[in-house]
């Protein structure tokens, strides 16, 4: 038969089955496609989804027709389920959906979104994946992976894996522990697998690994095939608390290794999951006096055990990020605020709504900080001792005296570890160490003007009450006497310490001010780190007052113009002002307090509302003039719409730029959107955006972006798995303490227009020239925000409570000095991506 024979039709038993059709069931699926056409018009998408699924499922040949309908029908539908909190319903819509469409990019990135909102990340990257590998190019996926990448494979993975000093002492240990009889090995918390691969290439009889995250534990299923181990290793995916033998294991093993620590230690569990394997995964430990005993007979743990140390230091850099350092934010007088702090606090009592302690790396703290005490042991801990274990929750609390060895403030303890691997080896996460690890913080919120002066001691209590590792600054004893830290020395700011020209008038107006009023209500007002610096951002709220100041005059001037011409005695219009600022904004109310004015708040929590009352009221503005704007729209969906049927805004206060470096999500389309809400001569704040950048080298971020290859892995073959979690901009990054080398000046990358739509674009070639010989490895950004054309705040200032991004390139270039190189940026759904070549222009020979 010719090749082209399948091509002309036949009219053989096929065919006639198909002619053979039911009258009945063409009608009905011509009915419903019709009713699901004219339910969609009336905008009924509940009961145009139910019409569509009968159509699709009983006529597969309509798919292709109606796929672009059924999308639409299947994302208003499930809008509708979201709002109203009919989530099931939402997940079983889009199940229907992919049944009928399985290799749906657009279905199975919009049902990624879904779960990555509402907290399952490891399902939504499965989605993100699954719409990339149908459509490499699909930019709303691959945009959306690289957001959740970020969540689900933290930075310190990278550096962990690229950490060839840490990982070559854990391999040293467990290879020790396996030739010396430890021949069945349980990896708790495997990660990619690299320790239990350890202890197969040790010699290990049997390997057993755990992992809870879905995502890591495909990984680890990958990496260990890729290394020539799946039939050796055998990886579950739960937690090693839900194991049992011989269900999930055939027998007790003989080594657990793990590294569940966190910069606190013991955050991630691993005092529970500890016990848990002594009573239930490991053989019985080594009895001290019994020197012959088998290894073999005999469990032990890998790291064997750790010792805490703290110090208090002073640093205004966690300082602004936990408690409140000014009187005045903007125009505003703050005294009738009450008590602000971050949700980082610490006491020897559990308590829920707080976190002991956050982390940060205090060698790259912008401004540094002074330690005011020597380093001191808060805790040792055997992990090869159940008892000790089972008893760490129920310890005393101990108290620690720290002499004072210079003055200062004390605004935090700095807490790392010493981990022991086994007798002879260790790892430390201190901060003067070349590591992977962050320094636990533990902030103190209630030494505002407080300064401690050497001669003093600080008391601290060190605790583990619910086996997290608690400290807590108490009291400072000072001549003799303890002054209590509980209560707030002075309402004054931290600019303006107590003043230490009269000891004793000091001593007594400290036991004054710390030890009075002890009925005094612990009732105060939490909010992020990020919007405590955020009101510590003094720049940033002069410079909107100025901006607020002008434009408002400017319309007073228009409108008593226009009542003029009209003959109008009427002035009691008011300016009507939307913040629609994410979280807690002071914004409306120091537009507010311009007078004439009436401002209208997006802030959402009734305490945070009652702050911005009571300010109010303390600043002299009616209580008229200031709305909360979410108690007036349906949802958070609605927020860019008219004040009223007769009004338009004289200005919109937009949020911009995330905490974290990046442009927010559909900023141009809120934009667009307020630019219609706004009455002649009106504003959007800011009205325009300018990108700066500039080329550096630098390894720090190569090794916080993508594992460098075999060798700081000992040789297995992890990078190519780990890296496919690589995102391509690097955020929350503190340039001005970045280790790198500069090989440009700063240029501008792109301008963003919020007031001008016709002054737009998507794409910009900027050239820059290369003032250094070295390689590029990323380009650093940061935004310079237009309040007006003559007014702008900088995300790079010292005292922005914004963070800075970087763009890493996938592989470096080289770069002479006086090269020119042209870096294509793009702005895409407000995510910038940068690429950069060397432009082929020949470069002058010397002279």
């Amino acid at each position: 038969m010719p090749n082209n024979a399948s091509a002309r039709p036949k009219h053989g038993r096929r065919a006639r089955r198909r002619r053979r059709e039911d009258p009945a069931r063409n009608e009905l699926v011509s009915s419903s496609l019709e009713s699901a056409q004219q339910c969609l018009f009336n905008q009924d998408y509940g009961t145009a989804f139910v019409h569509y699924l009968l159509v699709l499922n009983l006529a597969p040949v309509f798919k292709d027709f109606a796929r672009e309908s059924f999308r639409f029908t299947l994302f208003k539908w499930t809008e509708e389920l979201d709002s109203v909190g009919r989530i099931q319903d939402l997940f079983d819509c889009y199940e229907q959906a992919l049944e009928l469409f399985p290799a749906d990019e657009v279905i199975l990135n919009s049902m990624g979104e879904h779960l990555f909102r509402m907290g399952f990340r490891d399902e939504a990257a499965g989605h993100f994946h699954k719409a990339l590998k149908l459509r490499p190019d699909y930019p709303e996926a691959r945009e959306n992976f690289y957001r959740v990448a970020n969540w689900l494979v933290e930075r310190w993975h990278f550096l962990m894996l690229n950490d060839h000093g840490r990982n070559r002492k854990y391999q040293q240990a467990i290879q020790k522990a396996v030739q010396s009889g430890c021949n069945t090995v349980l990896d708790i918390g495997t990660g990619t697998g690299i320790l239990g691969m350890c202890a197969k290439k040790a010699g290990a009889a049997e390997v057993y690994a755990c992992e809870l995250s879905k995502t890591m534990y495909e990984l680890a299923c990958e990496v260990v095939t890729a290394n020539g181990m799946d039939g050796s290793i055998k990886i579950l995916h739960m937690k090693s608390l839900e194991m049992e033998v011989p269900k999930d294991i055939p027998h007790r093993v003989s080594l657990v290794v793990t590294e569940t620590v966190d910069a606190g230690l013991f955050g991630e569990g691993i005092i529970e999951s500890l016990i848990h394997a002594w009573h239930h995964l490991l053989l019985p430990p080594q009895r001290g006096e019994n020197e012959f005993q088998e290894q073999s007979a005999t469990g032990r743990v890998i790291p064997a055990g750790a010792t805490v140390f703290g110090m208090a230091v002073e640093c205004l850099e966690i300082r602004r990020h936990h408690r409140l350092c000014v009187s005045e934010v903007g125009s505003l007088s703050m005294a009738a605020a009450g008590e602000l702090r971050s949700p980082v606090s610490c006491s020897s009592e559990p308590d829920d709504s707080m976190e002991p302690y956050t982390t940060e790396r205090l060698s790259r703290l912008p401004g540094g900080y002074k330690p005011l005490t020597e380093p001191f042991t808060a805790l040792n801990i055997d992990f090869n001792n159940v008892q000790e274990l089972e008893g760490l929750s129920s310890r005393e609390v101990q108290r620690i005296h720290l002499p004072v060895i210079q003055e200062g403030e004390l605004d935090a303890l700095a807490v790392w570890f010493q981990l022991h691997l086994d007798e002879e080896s260790s790892l430390s996460t201190g901060p003067q160490e070349d590591t992977c690890w962050e320094q636990a913080i533990y902030p103190v919120h209630s030494t505002k003007g407080f300064l401690l002066k050497p001669q003093d001691e600080l008391i601290v209590e060190v605790s583990c009450r619910d086996a997290y590792l608690r400290l807590c600054s108490v009291s400072v004893l000072r001549d003799g006497h303890e002054i209590r830290l509980e209560k707030r020395v002075d309402p004054q700011p931290s600019g303006n310490p107590i003043s230490n020209q009269n000891p004793e008038a000091e001593l007594c107006s400290a036991l004054a001010g710390l030890q009075t009023d002890q009925n005094q209500t612990k009732d105060f007002n939490m909010l992020e780190c990020s919007e405590m610096a955020l009101l510590n951002n003094h720049d940033y709220h002069r410079s909107f007052c100025s901006a607020l100041a002008k434009l408002i005059s400017q319309l007073k001037v228009k409108w008593q113009n226009q009542e003029r011409r009209s003959d109008s005695t009427d002035c009691s219009d008011l300016l009507y002002v939307l913040d629609v600022s994410e979280g807690f904004s002071l914004l409306s109310l120091i537009a507010a307090s311009h007078g004439h004015v009436k401002a209208y708040s997006s802030v959402e929590k009734n305490k945070q509302q009652e702050v911005l009352k009571r300010l109010a009221r303390s600043n002299n503005i009616p209580e008229q003039h200031l709305e909360f704007w979410l108690n007036h729209v349906e949802d958070e969906q609605g927020m860019l719409q008219r004040p009223s049927r007769e009004k338009l805004w004289s200005a919109i206060i937009l949020d911009c730029v995330e905490t974290c470096g990046l442009i927010r999500q559909k900023l141009m389309e809120k934009a667009s959107l307020a630019r219609c809400l706004l009455e002649e001569g009106g504003r959007i704040f800011p009205e325009k955006i300018v990108v700066h950048g500039m080329l550096v080298e630098s390894d720090t971020l190569l090794l916080e972006s993508a594992v460098q290859g075999q060798e700081p892995t000992l040789g297995f073959n992890i990078a190519p798995f780990i890296n496919q979690f690589t995102v391509p901009v690097h955020v929350f990054l503190d340039f001005s303490t970045l280790e790198c080398r500069h090989l440009s000046e700063c240029v501008e990358l792109f301008v963003l227009d919020l007031m001008d739509a016709t002054a737009n674009y998507t794409n910009r070639e900027v050239k820059v020239q290369a003032t250094s010989t070295g390689r590029i490895t990323a380009i650093p950004f940061w935004y310079h925000i237009y309040l007006d054309q003559e007014i702008s705040v900088s995300t790079l200032s010292q005292n922005s409570h914004w963070k800075q991004a970087a763009a890493v390139l996938q592989q470096p270039l080289e770069v002479q000095a006086g090269d020119w190189v042209r870096l294509a940026v793009r702005l895409h759904k407000s995510t910038i991506s940068i690429s950069a070549q060397i432009e082929n222009a020949p470069r002058p020979m010397e002279q």
